[in-house]
């Protein structure tokens, strides 16, 4: 029997090590390489060639959505996993569309990630109930992809003028998106806006 070759990507070096230990006792799985951001995992993934890539969703310089975005289209073979701790909607929604096979919370054991990654290897599809209801019940999203754009560069208090510059877009632009937003949103200003659609998992 051909072990299952495994990719962890985790910037919690004690969550996926922890993780890579467990997994290396079962007697079909193999851990073949390991990540802390998502162009390592990218990396890792070119060199091994696994056939399931296990993605923490918030990683440093790519999300587990983008990278599973990158490795369908270079390494269709690599089934995806996303594993998070934020079950927010939008991003399983997000996952889905980018072809991963698995959507699970940090807090699922390691005996039963072992068989979520053999369920993804055969070609299954395995998402944690809870999260499917939080999705389901949180609705879609009411903005464009642009307003989440420039909403999201507005996460960190950015002000208009460096928004507008790393969008590409006139200051009176992101002005009118981030209005939109807001308007959409329901919220009394965009720093609220943007804790809204984080929670509700629509940036």
């Amino acid at each position: 029997m051909t072990a299952v070759r495994v990719l962890l990507a985790d910037d919690e070096h004690l969550i996926r090590g922890a993780l890579a230990a467990l997994l290396a006792l079962e007697d079909d799985l193999v851990v073949v390489a390991e990540a802390a951001s998502g162009p390592e995992a990218l990396a890792m993934a070119r060199a091994h060639r696994p056939d399931v890539a296990v993605l923490d969703l918030e990683m440093p310089g790519a999300d587990g959505v983008s990278v599973a975005t990158s490795l369908r289209g270079e390494l269709p073979d690599c089934r995806t996993m996303i594993v998070t701790s934020h079950g927010r909607p939008g991003h399983l929604k997000r996952a889905l569309e980018a072809g991963v096979r698995g959507f699970v919370p940090k807090t699922v054991s390691a005996q039963r990630l072992a068989e979520i990654i053999r369920t993804v290897h055969a070609g299954n599809r395995y998402v944690d109930q809870e999260l499917a209801a939080d999705a389901i019940s949180a609705g879609d999203s009411p903005l464009t992809a642009r307003e989440a754009e420039v909403l999201e560069l507005a996460a960190d208090g950015a002000p208009v003028s460096e928004i507008a510059e790393r969008a590409a877009l006139s200051q009176g632009t992101v002005r009118n998106y981030l209005s939109s937003a807001v308007n959409k949103i329901g919220a009394e200003n965009r720093h609220a806006a943007v804790r809204l659609a984080r929670e509700r998992g629509w940036v």
